[in-house]
């Protein structure tokens, strides 16, 4: 049995947020673009207070880890897209038992 995950940490720059609001209002369509499209579990983890950055965990698991592999390219592909000077991405594909899973 296969049980991989990747983690990414994202760290976004909104250079046109002029408030916290205006900030918060685009990254909440993120959150929910990276769940909905991408099968993302997200969680703003770091500047939740500073209104031109952000660090998003994000994690995504699968039963292979060529076809993680491939997801995560496509989300950080995505990325580039959306924020093509603002982002930038950290990630780790791991099995469950390098994890510290027991199997």
């Amino acid at each position: 049995m296969g049980a991989y995950v990747a983690l990414l940490l994202i760290h976004l720059h909104f250079p046109e947020a002029a408030s916290l609001k205006a900030k918060r209002k685009e990254l909440a369509s993120v959150k929910a673009l990276l769940h909905q499209r991408h099968g993302l579990t997200v969680a703003e983890v770091a500047y939740q207070d500073t209104w031109q950055r952000t660090t998003l965990a994000a994690a995504l698991t699968g039963g292979s880890l060529a076809t993680l592999d491939a997801a995560t390219g496509r989300i950080e592909r995505w990325l580039d897209e959306r924020f093509p000077q603002g982002v930038r991405i950290e990630r780790c594909l791991t099995s469950f038992e390098d994890a510290g899973g027991i199997g």
